[in-house]
């Protein structure tokens, strides 16, 4: 997978992608990320990159030209790449989107600042949007790293355990289940005995059914999306039976056979 990141502030990624994750993925090639400073497509002697907004207002918007300029470099010699603004008005980031965007094998990732970008360049050159939250930041930059992160997670080999996207919460649906680790007893709060075991099916069990009290008691929306495996109905017959939370009448149909 290749990121092609266009910024006025590429001294802002730099340091993240040099750590952890993101810089094993890169030195195993499972990824590669190339910064690209927006300004060196600017055409005045200043490195023009932005203006004032036609109409008045406050604010700078970011130039179509340098932007048009850039990306029409990076796909001269390759097939065309997603072409991704990070926008507050965009797609929510989830892991759906992620898991969508970590199939292409290069994207072009374009990180806006001040006001925002020219029209143009949302109208007749981005072909994605995405979002991180309903919240506005400086630039994109963060929103980029957010991105990149949550895409190379899901590649083979990024991570050291080759299963633990798939036990990472959203990606079955769920919340994840609790964690536990040494000691077994910290001031006085023990690890639930089933953890220590050793029977895995047993644990298996114990975590479907925490992750399924956790979304209930945390993310209710998510409830409403998830398709039930005859594992999913038998521990939520059993956490209707013991009463430990109130299921949703739509879970409580499915449970009880009647659709």
């Amino acid at each position: 997978m290749e990121f092609e990141i266009l910024t006025l502030f590429p001294e802002i990624i730099t340091p993240y992608i040099q750590a952890s994750i993101m810089q094993r993925a890169i030195i195993n090639k499972i990824i590669k990320i190339t910064l690209h400073n927006l300004r060196d497509w600017a055409v005045d002697k200043h490195h023009t990159t932005d203006d004032t907004p036609f109409g008045g207002g406050g604010g700078m918007v970011m130039k179509p030209e340098p932007i048009f300029s850039a990306v029409e470099d990076l796909q001269k010699e390759t097939d065309p790449s997603p072409i991704v603004l990070m926008t507050p008005q965009g797609r929510q980031l989830d892991h759906t989107a992620a898991l969508e965007l970590s199939n292409v094998k290069r994207m072009i990732i374009l990180c806006g600042r001040y006001e925002g970008v020219d029209e143009r360049v949302r109208k007749h050159l981005v072909t994605h949007e995405i979002s991180i939250g309903d919240y506005v930041l400086s630039g994109g930059e963060l929103p980029a790293l957010v991105l990149m992160e949550a895409i190379t997670r899901l590649l083979p080999g990024a991570l050291g355990d080759p299963n633990g996207a798939a036990d990472d919460s959203f990606a079955g649906g769920l919340l994840e289940y609790p964690h536990f680790t040494r000691p077994a007893v910290f001031r006085d709060w023990g690890v639930p005995d089933i953890l220590t075991s050793g029977n895995h099916k047993a644990v298996n069990r114990w975590r479907k059914k925490q992750a399924w009290l956790r979304t209930l008691a945390k993310r209710p929306d998510l409830v409403e999306v998830i398709q039930l495996n005859a594992v999913d109905i038998e521990v939520l017959k059993e956490i209707d039976q013991e009463g430990e939370m109130i299921l949703p009448e739509k879970i409580k149909i499915i449970i009880r056979g009647e659709r």
